[in-house]
Order: structure tokens, then C-alpha cells, then sequence
């Protein structure tokens, strides 16, 4: 009974939201096309690209029908819907100051309108470019640690690439030709590589062009919430093993026999049968005096992780929000959910990630690729 009144209450709010934004489109067009604006194709055009990327889920999952041009259009409309609800309050108090003043409707309807797109066009053009233009985030910190005769380690860090039907190819790309400058030692995944579906990574062959990722230590990668949500775990695991990547789930590996690497399921494993393994459990076997870093998608419990003697912990999950100003939610959420924490002798790091969910904008982060520098020193053990 609890879900169903969820349920219903989250379909309430969609559409009243969506019935808001819709109205106003409406009163605009029909002021500004005059004879020429048909009321019923307008609306059946707006609940089409509004429940978009809803219809497209369901007949996908279903019907097994995959449309991606609903899908793409409903996944901007998501962008659309969140400036719109946060612009358009705004739109009707100044209409009514307005009115106030006797400003005749029709302009300032007309008037409105015009700056409520232009101000929703330069939002979604600026969300884009920063969407679609990868940045290297670089961090450098020391771990009081041996690893043997190494010094120091580079990795290449990309978590929630979310690879589908909007993330593809072209942007896959963008993540193996910086990779490749980078040259690093190391590329660890921290969940979400794909975008809940294995289906589109499959269609659009997007393991060759991950294929080309190379690295002298290896690529490891875990899971995230959105590989539970697809349900296709094995056959995921299955596609990376054919490209070189290994997916850790729940498991440790002893790096060279220098330092460790441990790979958690994700949070959303607690709600699977078989869940995940504590880390303080994955940590019982491994040695405390070599590094250990440690792969969680959800940058949970970092005292927990601290207490179990990580060193550096890599997640990802947040988006920071992805869209303003939604990062107040995440940083309330999440102790850390974006940028570096040390915490006790834990260095914990939280991508804001390489791809997008649903819409491809990002106005409160932009897609990034962390270039983590590990130094290994037992002088500052020594000194503390």
C-alpha cells in the first residue's frame, strides 16, 4: 500500500508539474500564432515529449520496442522541466506586477515568453558544452605506505560513463583519446558504465571503442546502481571481460604483489540476494602494511572505510547534482559528493563522472576524468 500511495503520489507530481509547464506553452503559442495555433495537436505534441523517455523505458522493458528518438527528446525534456518549474513561478509574479500596472496581457504574455526560451536556451546550450567537453581533474596525494620498488602511481579514474542510448560512441571516444594522453599505470571504473540497458552497448558496438582502452597494470571497474537496475550483470561482466576489463564484485586483487585493489557490489546489492560483503570483511586477508584502494560506487561510510584501513577510496554516483541547483540535495545527502576528503588516513575521492543520466547537461558539474598521482613514502609513517 505504501508503494502504490508513492507511486501514485510521484504520478500526481509529474503531471501536475508537467500540466504547469504545459499551460503556459500554451498561453504563449496561442498569442503568438493567433489563427494559426491548434490547441489539440500542441498538446498531444507536449504529452508525447514529456512522457518521452517514459514511454520509450516501458516499451523497451515490454514491448521491446527501443525508439531513441523519444528516448533522446523525453531526456532533454528532463532539463526542461526542472528550469522550467523553477522559471516559471518567477514568470507569473512578475506577470501580475505587471498587470498591476495595466500592461496589456497579449505583451505581456508575448514579452514573457520570449525570455523565459531565450533564458532556457542558454541554460541547455551552456549545460551541453559542459556535458560534452571533458576536463582532467588531477589529484596528488601520498600514501605512507611501501608498494615495493614503486615510487609513485598514475591512474586514470572515469566513473559513471553511462553508456546507452543517449551516451554513445562519439563521447566514448572523447573518454579513450584522453586516457591515452594521460599514459597512465592504471584505469579504474567506479561504476555505471552503462546506462541501466547492456542492449544499446551491444547494438552500437561500443566494446571496440572501449577496446582501445590500454593501460600496463590493467582496467578494473565495479558496479553501479544503474548495472542492478538493467538486471544484465552477467551479461555486462561478460562484454568487459571481452575487452580486457574485469569487473570486481565483492573480490580483492593483489596488484603485482605490491599494493591492493578492492572492488565492492554496490550499495544497491544490500537489496539482491547474496547482498555485499562488509569491506572490513573483503579487508581480513589483505596485508595493512601495502596500500589498499578501494572501488565503491556510492561514496557511503567513509568512516567505515577509514576504519578498516583504506587508503584511498574511488566512488562516483553523485553527478554532483549534474543540474543547479540540485547539488544542495547531494551535498546533504553524501558527506563527500564531489572533489577530496581525507578522512583519518583515508583519501577519498568523488568523480562527478564522465557521462550524464538523462538529459546530457550539466550546469552544477562538468564531465570529468580524474589523473590520480599515488605516492608511496614510509617517511611520513615514520615521522607520525
Amino acid at each position: 500500500m505504501r508503494l502504490v500511495i508513492s507511486l501514485m503520489l510521484m504520478i500526481l507530481v509529474v503531471f501536475g508539474v508537467n500540466g504547469y509547464i504545459g499551460w503556459h506553452g500554451h498561453l504563449f503559442l496561442s498569442h503568438v500564432l493567433g489563427s494559426w495555433y491548434y490547441s489539440g495537436l500542441y498538446w498531444i505534441c507536449f504529452w508525447l515529449i514529456s512522457l518521452g523517455y517514459l514511454l520509450s523505458t516501458l516499451g523497451s522493458r515490454f514491448l521491446h520496442i527501443h525508439i531513441r528518438f523519444l528516448k533522446v527528446i523525453g531526456s532533454y525534456w528532463f532539463a526542461v522541466m526542472q528550469y522550467g518549474i523553477l522559471l516559471l513561478p518567477v514568470t507569473d509574479l512578475v506577470a501580475g506586477l505587471l498587470r498591476l500596472l495595466d500592461v496589456p496581457v497579449s505583451t505581456v504574455i508575448i514579452v514573457l515568453g520570449w525570455i523565459d526560451l531565450a533564458l532556457l536556451a542558454l541554460i541547455l546550450a551552456r549545460g551541453s558544452y559542459n556535458a560534452k567537453s571533458p576536463i582532467i581533474r588531477k589529484y596528488d596525494i601520498t600514501v605512507p605506505k611501501a608498494a615495493g620498488d614503486w615510487k609513485e602511481l598514475r591512474i586514470a579514474v572515469a566513473s559513471d560513463i553511462h553508456l546507452g542510448s543517449i551516451v554513445r560512441n562519439r563521447h566514448l571516444q572523447k573518454l579513450v583519446d584522453r586516457v591515452k594522453e594521460m599514459k597512465p599505470d592504471l584505469i579504474l571504473l567506479p561504476g555505471d558504465v552503462i546506462d541501466d540497458d547492456i542492449r544499446p552497448f551491444i547494438k552500437y558496438d561500443m566494446g571496440k571503442t572501449m577496446g582501445q582502452l590500454h593501460a600496463p597494470l590493467g582496467i578494473y571497474a565495479v558496479l553501479g546502481n544503474h548495472e542492478y537496475i538493467g538486471g544484465h550483470i552477467a551479461a555486462y561482466a561478460e562484454q568487459m571481460d571481452k575487452i580486457g576489463i574485469r569487473v570486481l564484485q565483492d573480490e580483492v586483487v593483489h596488484l603485482q604483489e605490491r599494493l591492493y585493489i578492492v572492488g565492492r557490489k554496490d550499495k544497491a546489492a544490500e537489496r539482491q540476494p547474496g547482498g555485499r560483503a562488509p569491506l572490513a570483511k573483503l579487508l581480513e586477508e589483505v596485508s595493512q602494511e601495502q596500500p589498499i584502494i578501494v572501488l565503491d560506487h556510492q561514496p557511503y561510510h567513509l568512516d567505515k572505510a577509514a576504519a578498516a584501513g583504506a587508503d584511498v577510496m574511488l566512488s562516483g554516483h553523485t553527478h554532483r547534482g549534474q543540474m543547479l541547483p540540485n547539488h544542495w540535495i547531494t551535498g546533504r545527502l553524501f558527506e563527500l559528493d564531489w572533489g577530496y576528503l581525507r578522512k583519518g588516513n583515508l583519501h577519498a575521492i568523488v568523480s562527478s563522472g564522465f557521462g550524464t543520466w538523462g538529459p546530457p547537461i550539466r550546469t552544477g558539474s562538468r564531465s570529468e576524468i580524474i589523473e590520480l598521482t599515488i605516492h608511496f613514502s614510509t617517511q611520513e609513517k615514520a615521522e607520525a
